[in-house]
């Protein structure tokens, strides 16, 4: 039904179980990659930034779509550096998760690493109002207070 370089939307005719079948619009999404650090003192390397489309703040891991003809663990580094300035060690694959398969066929892999080296000010710092280093004991605090409302 529409298409652009980002993502495509389509009808689907599905038949269901009992032979009834019904419209169901589908978002067909190029694949995500996130990296982040974990260091030496355990501390994950999170962006805190605004979503407009939800208006709200919350923690985040660097992450951005794979580019054509990208590999995946390429596109996680090169986003984790464009967006804190640190260029990561060998990316170890953590997950691979589908966020909202019951609407998208979007699939986010997320990559770690237990180092990292500064390069300097981001490339896309303009992405986040800030970069910290949190402490991940923390983490399941800031999930059950919502400030990582993200997938």
């Amino acid at each position: 039904m529409y298409e652009n370089r980002w993502f495509r939307v389509n009808l689907a005719d599905v038949e269901l179980p009992d032979g009834a079948h019904l419209d169901h619009y589908l978002i067909r999404l190029r694949p995500v990659a996130a990296a982040t650090v974990v260091n030496e003192a355990n501390e994950v390397l999170l962006l805190w930034r605004h979503r407009f489309i939800t208006d709200n703040w919350g923690w985040e891991l660097a992450a951005g779509v794979v580019e054509d003809g990208e590999g995946i663990e390429s596109a996680a580094a090169r986003e984790m550096e464009e967006e804190t300035g640190w260029r990561p060690g060998a990316l170890r694959h953590l997950m691979t998760v589908e966020p909202s398969n019951g609407l998208t066929d979007a699939r986010h892999h997320i990559y770690w690493t237990p180092e990292a080296v500064y390069t300097g000010q981001p490339e896309d710092g303009f992405e986040s109002d800030r970069r910290e280093w949190v402490p991940l004991k923390v983490v399941p605090d800031l999930i059950a207070r919502g400030e990582v409302p993200a997938a």
